[in-house]
């Protein structure tokens, strides 16, 4: 796997990406998923080609998730499909160190002597065992202007789930892995210029269900917001050791796919929308529409390139001069013709995370998530530059 890993969200079974996508038939500059929105669960779905013959598989994208996993009790069945024996150089890849005995018939997701990892539906909170394996892949190639040709990757690591694990499981964008540029509509490479920000490492694994896993560092991606503006104006009452990782993992930032709206911890998001309804006391509020609070009528903001022409969010990271801006397409969600609501959601007082980052808010951006240098780069909304989509054939 290539060492940057970069996606633009507009955007997606269950996935989190696996690594061992590694040798190919040839070198392409970088590679590409497509990606839509499933609109009733809110998830970012996208299709992986898988096996001989070739399957398309549903997948979800989870940033979260650890490797990939699929549902083998479906009837998955491939010529090329290879289980992990225990104590090989492909369970040492996936970090894979107990294994799975099954007493019935041998079949992709139950064979016996093979590594056992714990796949995990963050979406529902349940995770439980499944045996890894190994199969041929293909995934589109392009140069960042065009689609190029299909790259095969033979010995493609999944972990076989259970059915039970998809339970809960159309806007259009792309996942690229590899390096830019990325050209979308009037040729315009959405990858520059960056806004850098170091990606933090949380040192205690945030797995939703205890006991499926080891004691491990989390396989989130979290970032340094160290404080919250409104209007270029900095939101007070804002507890700032919520905004740090204590030696229990609790606290910070993260981003997440599998979250659609950004959540607060209680009192990070009273301080936000008190603020925020404050800069607007001339504007009336409307009722509140679940899972929101703070709605208004939608009349009362003129449309623009982003929507709606509503305050700037801003949430100031490593110093005050690197934000992360959020315009009215990203905060504002329209629940009806006439209503439109603040796009935060209230926590609880005490969750894992403070502020998680959800798919509503990095929709139209591009974040760049390069691993090699612990790093993410990200743009504000692309909107402002028409990249509606991207510029292939």
């Amino acid at each position: 796997m290539t060492s940057s890993f970069h996606f633009s969200l507009l955007f997606f079974s269950l996935l989190s990406l696996s690594p061992a996508l590694a040798k190919a038939s040839f070198h392409p500059h970088a590679l590409l998923l497509p990606v839509q929105k499933d609109p009733s669960t809110l998830l970012y779905v996208t299709q992986l080609n898988l096996g001989t013959p070739l399957a398309s598989e549903k997948l979800t994208l989870d940033l979260g998730g650890q490797f990939l996993w699929v549902d083998c009790e479906k009837g998955y069945s491939s010529t090329t499909y290879r289980p992990a024996r225990c104590g090989s150089a492909k369970c040492s890849l996936a970090g894979a160190d107990t294994c799975l005995e099954c007493f019935s018939t041998s079949r992709p997701g139950c064979s016996n002597n093979t590594c056992e990892l714990f796949p995990e539906n963050t979406v529902i909170s349940a995770a439980t065992n499944g045996d890894l394996g190994s199969d041929v892949v293909s995934i589109q190639s392009t140069n960042g202007f065009n689609l190029g040709g299909i790259v095969y990757v033979p010995h493609f690591l999944f972990v076989c789930a259970p059915k039970f694990l998809l339970k809960a499981i159309h806007r259009t964008g792309v996942v690229f892995f590899g390096p830019g540029p990325y050209h979308f509509l009037l040729n315009t490479d959405a990858s520059t210029p960056l806004i850098y920000t170091p990606l933090l490492l949380n040192p205690t694994s945030t797995v939703a269900v205890a006991g499926y896993s080891k004691p491990t560092t989390s396989s989130n991606y979290f970032i340094g917001v160290t404080s919250i503006q409104i209007n270029q104006i900095t939101v007070p009452n804002i507890n700032a050791s919520l905004l740090s990782i204590d030696h229990e993992g609790n606290g910070g930032t993260k981003i997440s796919t599998v979250t659609p709206y950004t959540v607060l911890q209680t009192s990070i998001y009273t301080a936000v929308t008190k603020f925020f309804q404050n800069q607007l006391s001339g504007i009336p509020t409307v009722a509140a529409t679940t899972p929101f609070k703070l709605c208004y009528n939608v009349t009362n903001f003129l449309g623009t390139r982003v929507e709606y022409n509503v305050l700037l969010i801003d949430l100031v990271l490593q110093n005050a001069t690197v934000t992360w801006p959020i315009f009215g397409a990203n905060s504002m969600v329209q629940v009806s013709d006439e209503v439109t609501c603040l796009g935060f959601v209230d926590g609880g007082l005490n969750p894992r995370t403070s502020i998680v980052i959800g798919g509503h808010q990095i929709e139209d951006n591009l974040l760049e998530f390069d691993l090699s240098a612990s790093r993410l780069g990200f743009t504000s909304s692309l909107l402002f530059r028409e990249t509606f989509q991207w510029h292939g054939p």
